[in-house]
């Protein structure tokens, strides 16, 4: 109950005013066809009789015309409200799930398994949809439809309301309560299933590579089919016991029926009433009955929303909006990262893929790290956002353990990769994304710090050019600018250059670095990079083997006493 509580009611409560003229018009759509088969029925009986003249049978023509046509508009009214406030709480809910996801991107791998969450995106808000349309609304209608039966057939006899209460209580509540029963575990084992399928089916997309260089592909096309195989089964048997079911309730229905029928006819025998009514009676029985029998499949799916709303509430929990603050952003201006005898041993391999790290960078310090790939670098990255915590030793931003900021450590830390993501918006709106309330003013002095003012102003809309899906229309230095400019306008204290001129010319290379080195100068900097372009303008320069600093010094320092630094230098430089 309480996940209902957390993620259903709200918006219940949000759209109730919606919700409840839903169920309004729901339940006098089915009154209305209640009504269509009891005027029809007098009708048709009616006129059996051969009345002396139309005009006696002019009305109940009438209404026939009005319920059948107030039937279908209440349908379609019911509809459009039912699903316009439906489609508003799944808005809503895809929007808080993408406010908890987006500022955690590169905690998402070492979060969730890509499976759980390409389930819950595709599968799990769309399917809580249900709760409304499928469970909410049917279960309502037909409550107030049993009520609203009882009562007015008591005006008539009480006695066999009492009876036809207890006859309908079976399919108001006597099955739905079986199907809950019956269904719970299988429902949550489908689930199960579909989401370990999910998983499995990411994995082998993810590294279908991996699998094929190691020779295990048949391993797993059987692991996969094994796997679907059981998912199939247990979907089998849902569906056996909903035909099962069904047809159990028609044959009940049918009988119920005939309950009536005997009654009306019984009534009218007494004269309690016009023989013109038995077939009015008996008829309405099938309309309620429909609007009544959906509860069992209404109340038979929570089982399944529940494992729905246990998967996004892990997500919400684990997620920014519910995590403690480690700090605030706005105290942090000096930064001190502090790394004692760390290290990282990924699950299942033999080997560290850090150890024995020991690193002090001051704030302002700016320090590069070389090495060739497989080094440990990205690891090292890892450590220092906190999105891995060290198997040995520690990893401590101003005396407090990486990991423990959460997310909060983009507010401390920017990240420039080898490929940032442009979105197919404006040039401002994706310089914004480092600061959405920055002005046109600020975001047009940060296009001059990186060096791109004098190319956005040459284009016909400026600042409002559309960057086209992924920035095709850019190169990749200028890409790289506008990622930069994002980082500028983020304004954190420390910024770490994940190899950002990977990929780039010479020349662009050339002038990416020293325009790096302009606009980073009051900024702690750690450049990850194969290259040496640049270096005598750091104050440290590092370098890592087999996950070990192996080199620690300024430029001129490491050229004056370390050969291996002077023969990569002078390679790099092409001297040799």
């Amino acid at each position: 109950m309480n996940l209902y509580q957390r993620h259903i009611f709200p918006y219940a409560r949000k759209y109730w005013k919606t919700l409840w003229s839903t169920v309004i018009f729901g339940t006098l759509t089915i009154l209305s066809a209640a009504m269509l088969t009891f005027v029809s029925g007098y009708l048709i009986s009616r006129t059996s009789e051969r009345p002396e003249n139309i005009l006696l049978v002019y009305i109940p023509v009438v209404a026939v015309r009005t319920f059948g046509i107030s039937r279908a508009v209440l349908r379609y009214v019911e509809r459009l409200l039912g699903h316009n406030a439906v489609l508003k709480i799944i808005a809503d809910m895809r929007v808080q799930l993408y406010h908890v996801l987006e500022p955690q991107a590169l905690f998402i791998r070492s979060r969730f398994q890509t499976g759980d969450l390409l389930g819950t995106l595709a599968d799990d808000i769309e399917h809580l949809q249900d709760v409304y349309i499928r469970t909410l609304f049917p279960t309502v209608i037909g409550l107030f439809l049993f009520s609203f039966s009882v009562i007015v057939l008591a005006v008539y006899d009480w006695k066999f309301a009492i009876i036809m209460a207890l006859c309908l209580a079976v399919v108001a509540f006597v099955y739905p309560m079986a199907s809950l029963y019956l269904m719970k575990k299988n429902q949550r084992q489908s689930k199960k299933l579909h989401s370990r399928l999910y998983n499995t089916m990411t994995e082998g997309i993810f590294g279908l590579r991996d699998w094929m260089i190691s020779g295990r592909k048949e391993q797993f096309l059987s692991s996969f089919h094994e796997e679907s195989r059981a998912s199939h089964e247990i979907d089998k048997k849902l569906a056996y016991w909903q035909q099962s079911r069904t047809a159990q309730l028609q044959i009940f229905s049918g009988l119920l029926v005939l309950v009536v029928g005997l009654w009306a006819g019984q009534q009218a025998a007494d004269g309690s009433l016009m023989p013109t009514y038995i077939a009015a009676f008996t008829l309405v029985t099938l309309p309620i009955l429909e609007g009544i029998i959906p509860i069992s499949h209404a109340i038979e799916r929570m089982p399944a929303y529940e494992a729905s709303l246990e998967r996004i509430h892990r997500i919400h929990e684990q997620g920014p909006m519910n995590e403690k603050r480690a700090i605030k952003a706005d105290d942090v201006t000096d930064v001190t990262i502090a790394l004692t005898n760390a290290g990282y041993r990924y699950e299942g391999r033999s080997e560290d893929a850090v150890h024995d790290v020991t690193l002090t960078i001051r704030p302002g310090e700016k320090v590069a790290v070389l090495g060739k790939s497989g080094a440990g670098k990205s690891t090292l990255i890892q450590l220092l956002l906190g999105t891995i915590e060290p198997t040995e030793g520690t990893v401590l931003i101003n005396e407090l353990p990486a990991a423990k900021y959460g997310d909060d450590i983009f507010e401390v830390m920017s990240v420039l990769n080898q490929k940032p993501y442009l979105f197919a918006t404006t040039v401002e709106n994706n310089l914004k994304l480092g600061n959405s309330s920055a002005t046109e003013g600020e975001v047009q002095e940060v296009a001059k710090q990186v060096g791109l003012f004098d190319m956005i102003q040459s284009l016909l809309a400026g600042i409002k050019t559309q960057m086209e899906e992924t920035g095709q229309r850019f190169s990749g230095g200028e890409r790289q600018r506008i990622a930069l400019g994002r980082i500028l306008l983020k304004n954190t204290p420390v910024v770490i250059l994940d190899e950002p001129t990977v990929g780039l010319d010479p020349v662009t290379e050339y002038s990416l670095v020293n325009t790096l080195h302009q606009s980073l100068q009051d900024k702690t900097v750690v450049w990850i990079t194969h290259h040496l372009m640049g270096m005598e303008k750091m104050d440290r320069i590092l370098f890592m083997d087999d996950g070990k600093l192996v080199m620690d010094g300024t430029h001129l320092e490491l050229l004056a006493s370390n050969e291996r630094y002077r023969q990569l230098y002078a390679l790099d430089e092409g001297l040799t």
